[in-house]
């Protein structure tokens, strides 16, 4: 079985439960105040609150950078065969976010390929989406094969 350490844990690839991956490298601002990078205190946060939830169906792994210093903090969500989201500007002092990440993880468990129209994202993940992409062999209405015609 192909494992990760993540977090002081280890992540299974081969589980079907959503994975919310979590920048370790985002600046935040406070680094000076706070010692530790924001995208660190924003994963130490999920993960402490996963934690007191008890919520084995949430893997949660760190990645060193996910290439959007523009909008730290950032976090993305996927599954297998499953939308994945990318969400930035999120504040891990901001506890409502923290919050709003697992609401989002609930939503999107239950949607069929973990597609969420913006109205269904809580509404603190509304305005921060940087991404939704997806996942190969879809077959949602909202995607179309493509074919090149000559005009």
């Amino acid at each position: 079985m192909l494992q990760r350490y993540i977090l002081g844990g280890i992540w299974d690839v081969s589980t079907a439960n959503p994975v919310l991956s979590i920048c370790m490298t985002c600046r935040d601002g406070r680094e000076s105040v706070n010692g530790t990078r924001g995208g660190a205190r924003l994963a130490r946060r999920i993960a402490v609150k996963r934690k007191e939830r008890g919520w084995p169906e949430m893997q949660l792994r760190g990645v060193h950078c996910m290439s959007q210093c523009k909008r730290p903090c950032i976090v993305s969500l996927t599954g297998e065969q499953r939308f994945t989201y990318v969400f930035g500007d999120l504040d891990p002092n901001n506890e409502r976010h923290v919050e709003a990440l697992f609401d989002l993880v609930s939503l999107y468990s239950d949607a069929p390929e973990g597609f969420l129209e913006r109205k269904e994202r809580p509404e603190e993940l509304q305005s921060s989406i940087l991404g939704r992409l997806p996942p190969v062999g879809s077959q949602l209405s909202l995607i179309h094969d493509l074919e090149l015609v000559e005009t």
